[in-house]
């Protein structure tokens, strides 16, 4: 009976981090359209924008994921 304790608890850490990454993922897309959007209205150029874009995605990815991680293992 521990065991399975054990287990089901090792999956749901397991889950919770799964989530995190998609979560984290799926909001990066979001950001990262709006900064390409912000960027193409400041700069007036689409390149620019998208390269932009493209380096704040990375990024913000390893930022949020790790800023997430974090806060899962504070307990309040």
């Amino acid at each position: 009976m521990i065991d399975q304790l054990i287990r089901n608890k090792q999956v749901r850490q397991g889950d919770r981090s799964l989530k995190s990454a998609v979560k984290a993922v799926s909001w990066r897309i979001v950001g990262t359209i709006d900064t390409i959007v912000i960027s193409y209205i400041v700069t007036g150029e689409l390149v620019m924008a998208f390269s932009i874009g493209s380096i704040e995605v990375l990024t913000k990815i390893l930022l949020y994921y790790l800023h997430e991680r974090v806060w899962n293992k504070i307990e309040m």
